[in-house]
């Protein structure tokens, strides 16, 4: 009877111990929030074999973004199947997206990393870059909302119902000497330039002699998600089919181009207008013959525009040499900027081929069809790494600062 008790209550303890170990290999991954991106190709033991999910994007591109819960005190090796992890590794937040840091430093792997999770980690994020959607931009206008000077109205509705938020600063006592667009999202997977636009807004909304004299003279006119819907479902957003919203501004198929293309005419009223688009570069370094000993991917620049093409080329690009000067002299922020890195038409990536096929145009070459236009261009600000320097979003911010203060001065100085 002995053996018995003691058989039954070894038993018991197997079962514990299994039902234990069981629980302790259970772990949620998912992609079920804004800007949530992963496709789950198998989980053996501790390692996840991942996949970006391309959705309507024509080829392949990078963007990801998923969460695991479940996972305290463990060890996991996440393997993608391509190289789509950034040179400083994942980014990660551990209070669902409020603040993101990047896992590693440079020289990361492409392919894979290993997070050892906190005992008190129950929800981790992990993702491309650090993710930025609607709530992110709402926690931030949040300390404007009594600010007379902002403006937070709907550019218009997305396909699926969405409001495309159009942010409105201008001193209504005041007639406006210039306008200023400011556009990020076009390609909705490149988050970084959103940071770098709360710097812009900070720095336009301030106490300073800057904000002061932006809201004497300017009145802006800022989309920060022009691809709303693949903001929050986590698309691609580069080489969407048919085409994406970066070369819809002939053919106008997506709402809020159509919105940009209708409203920004009729909102210049005759002023000088200064035409920014925002993006992100490749997600790592790359051969420009113009800089062969680093990767254009890595460092800031800005894009030129065709001469040929547009009656404005040719000043368009003296334009952004310009800016790129003053920008240089200004810049108090970490992430550095030097305007020999500039992007002319007909270098590296920026030739008429890169729009694939006829009847497609840029934000920034439509910009520079504009009346009295006296800047247009694109600025690619990397995800990652400048030149060594850590982006983040505290940095990238920053550099908004930087070119709030440099719009400023190339505005005061026109001839």
């Amino acid at each position: 009877m002995k053996h018995l008790h003691l058989f039954f209550l070894l038993l018991i303890i197997f079962v514990a111990i299994s039902a234990v170990h069981t629980f302790a290999e259970e772990f949620c991954i998912d992609a079920d929030f804004p800007g949530g991106n992963i496709k789950v190709l198998g989980i053996d033991g501790d390692t996840v074999r991942l996949q970006q999910d391309l959705r309507d994007t024509a080829g392949s591109w990078f963007y990801w973004s998923f969460r695991i819960r479940g996972a305290e005190g463990r060890t996991l090796n996440f393997v993608f199947t391509e190289g789509v992890i950034g040179v400083r590794g994942p980014a990660v937040s551990t209070d669902n997206g409020l603040t993101w840091c990047w896992l590693g430093d440079l020289g990361f792997s492409a392919t894979k990393f290993q997070y050892r999770f906190g005992t008190d980690e129950k929800e981790v994020f992990f993702s491309q870059g650090m993710n930025y959607t609607e709530k992110d931009l709402k926690r931030f206008l949040e300390k404007y909302k009594d600010n007379p000077n902002l403006k937070i109205e709907t550019l218009c509705k997305t396909k699926k119902g969405r409001s495309v938020e159009l942010l409105r600063i201008f001193n209504n006592k005041k007639v406006p000497d210039f306008k200023v667009f400011l556009s990020s999202r076009h390609h909705c997977a490149e988050m970084t330039p959103t940071y770098s636009l709360e710097g812009i807004i900070e720095t336009v909304l301030s106490d300073t002699d800057d904000g002061r004299w932006f809201r004497e003279h300017v009145d802006f006119f800022i989309v920060p998600f022009v691809d709303k819907d693949g903001v929050e479902d986590g698309d691609q957003g580069k080489n969407r089919k048919p085409h994406d919203h970066n070369r819809d501004y002939i053919q106008r198929i997506h709402e809020s181009v159509q919105a940009i293309t209708e409203q920004i005419p009729k909102w210049l009223d005759g002023k000088p207008l200064f035409y920014l688009d925002m993006h992100c570069p490749w997600l790592r370094g790359g051969s420009d013959p113009l800089h062969l000993e680093k990767g254009t991917n890595e460092y800031v620049y800005f894009v030129g525009i065709d001469p040929k093409e547009f009656e404005f080329g040719e000043n368009s690009w003296k334009g952004v040499q310009r800016f790129g000067t003053i920008l240089e002299k200004e810049r108090k922020g970490t992430i550095p900027y030097r305007a020999l890195n500039n992007l002319p038409f007909g270098v590296s990536w920026n030739t008429g081929a890169n729009k694939k096929t006829a009847n497609l145009q840029k934000s920034d070459e439509w910009g520079a069809t504009l009346p009295n236009v006296v800047f247009s261009s694109a600025i690619e600000i990397p995800f990652a790494n400048a030149e060594g320097v850590v982006v983040d979003t505290n940095s990238a911010k920053a550099l908004g600062c930087d070119l709030a203060r440099s719009i400023r001065i190339y505005l005061e100085t026109l001839e």
